[in-house]
């Protein structure tokens, strides 16, 4: 009898540490856990207590905090008290400037990760061979920076104000670019005002579209808003397009426009002056019924505005320009310093309508994109932490905050067709990830309260982001 009881134990025992064995065996491992995070989710402004799994820089799971599942991480991160948001994108930045800025534009990009910013949208330029090889460095994990989508060279007319551009004359023009722009494998095609005429404009962005390339530009003042949008376009790039769909005199302007009676910021306190509700209404519904995307520029509106009132000779982001960039800011300067008295006023006084038609927009529904149009070239306007500033002035002009943060990561994502990838804390989404002290929620200069970064598997913790903006100073 005591034998057989011995042998039951051992059996017993035995039965005990295989299942033992099985149950740490059948755990799946991960790389990463993230836990005890107040996890903000965008799309419906809830906050949630969580546990997020991550493995090979994605989300494998979200967990209520302090549930038992089935991962066994590799690291852990203790998240208690921090807010975890998916990371920034900036959707209208420039990385240009020609080759003796290549350097300079380099060390930029270690200035939106220390921002949180982890995705950005290159809209135009001439460093393409640059961008398009620092983009894939980035994806590989083999230099610190933000993903980047890029447009490559802009499409424009003939003798085109920004170097590098491909320049459309004739017909057969459109077919070229499109095709150079398609074998760079570029992320969107981006169109240029200033020397395209507006019939070369339409007609190229209708032959994108039939090419199921996405577009985004500045709008020719020599055609019309509607016209714009019929063609196919995808995003209008700054407001002063905007306001001129929203004006009962648009097509009187369009003419002396085409007939050069006047320039374009002539026409913009005529174009103020008449600007409807009505009018606006139905160009916002136009707007949102064929989903085209707005992209305000606040900041750098305001910036600019006021380049004759504002001493920026000790703004802490110089030091990381170079002298090469500062150097181009001089042409802004100039111009806004040589400017009349009435077109200061007259630019003060757009800027501050821009603001409430970005609010008016917010309302109508109409899907808006946070960029800051950071890069040389735009005065003061610093890469990283201008996108922060563009935040705050949706917020200053009546937008929540809640909503201005989905201007920025949500509808990024959802205007480049990346929403299976990115723009929500979710399973199977890529883990770029920010941590902020405080809840941006509730006061949206939170979001510069940053913890620490996640991009690309890569943990940047507070200590490593001060690192990299030191790093970065180069005077």
């Amino acid at each position: 009898m005591k034998d057989y009881i011995k042998i039951s134990y051992c059996l017993v025992t035995s039965l005990l540490f295989l299942v033992g064995c099985q149950d740490k065996e059948s755990k799946q491992s991960v790389d990463m856990l993230i836990a005890n995070a107040n996890v903000i989710h965008l799309e419906t402004g809830e906050i949630k207590l969580q546990d997020v799994y991550i493995n090979k820089g994605r989300i494998s799971s979200l967990t209520n905090t302090g549930e038992i599942t089935n991962y066994d991480a590799k690291n852990k991160i203790d998240a208690t008290g921090k807010y975890l948001l998916p990371g920034f994108w900036d959707n209208h930045i420039h990385l240009r400037g020609g080759d003796s800025l290549i350097s300079n534009n380099k060390n930029l990009l270690n200035l939106f990760i220390a921002n949180g910013i982890t995705t950005v949208r290159d809209a135009g330029g001439d460093l393409t061979t640059s961008v398009l090889e620092w983009k894939e460095k980035i994806a590989e994990g083999n230099l610190v920076g933000p993903s980047i989508f890029s447009s490559g060279p802009k499409i424009d007319g003939p003798n085109a104000t920004w170097a590098g551009s491909l320049e459309v004359e004739k017909e057969d023009d459109i077919i070229k670019a499109l095709d150079s722009l398609e074998k760079l494998q570029v992320d969107f095609v981006k169109l240029y005002d200033s020397r395209i005429s507006g019939e070369h404009y339409l007609k190229t962005i209708a032959e994108a579209e039939t090419r199921g390339l996405i577009t985004s530009g500045h709008v020719p003042f020599t055609i019309t808003l509607d016209e714009t949008i019929d063609a196919g376009i995808d995003a209008v790039e700054h407001l002063y397009y905007i306001m001129k769909g929203c004006a009962t005199n648009e097509i009187e302007i369009t003419e002396k426009l085409k007939a050069k009676e006047i320039g374009f910021w002539q026409a913009m306190p005529a174009l103020l002056d008449n600007y409807a509700d009505s009018t606006a209404q139905r160009t916002f519904q136009k707007l949102k019924e064929q989903q085209v995307f707005v992209v305000p520029t606040l900041h750098i509106g305001k910036t600019l505005s006021y380049l004759d009132e504002t001493d920026h000779r000790n703004d802490a982001y110089l030091k990381y320009m170079g002298t090469g960039i500062i150097q181009t800011y001089q042409g802004r300067i100039d111009r806004t310093l040589n400017a009349s008295e009435k077109t200061r006023a007259d630019r003060k006084k757009i800027d501050a309508f821009f603001g409430q038609l970005t609010k008016a927009l917010h309302d109508a529904d109409v899907s808006l994109l946070a960029g800051s149009d950071s890069g040389a070239y735009n005065s003061y306007t610093y890469p990283g932490i201008s996108l922060h500033e563009e935040l705050k002035e949706m917020v200053r002009n009546g937008i929540s905050p809640l909503d201005a943060l989905r201007t920025s990561t949500p509808n990024g994502a959802k205007f480049l067709k990346k929403s299976d990838d990115f723009g929500s804390i979710s399973e199977g989404k890529i883990a770029d990830l920010v941590f902020l002290d405080a809840n941006p929620l509730e006061n949206i200069e939170n979001t510069q309260k940053i913890h620490a970064v996640l991009k690309g598997g890569k943990l940047f913790t507070k200590q490593q982001l001060a690192h990299l903006l030191k790093a970065s100073e180069i005077h």
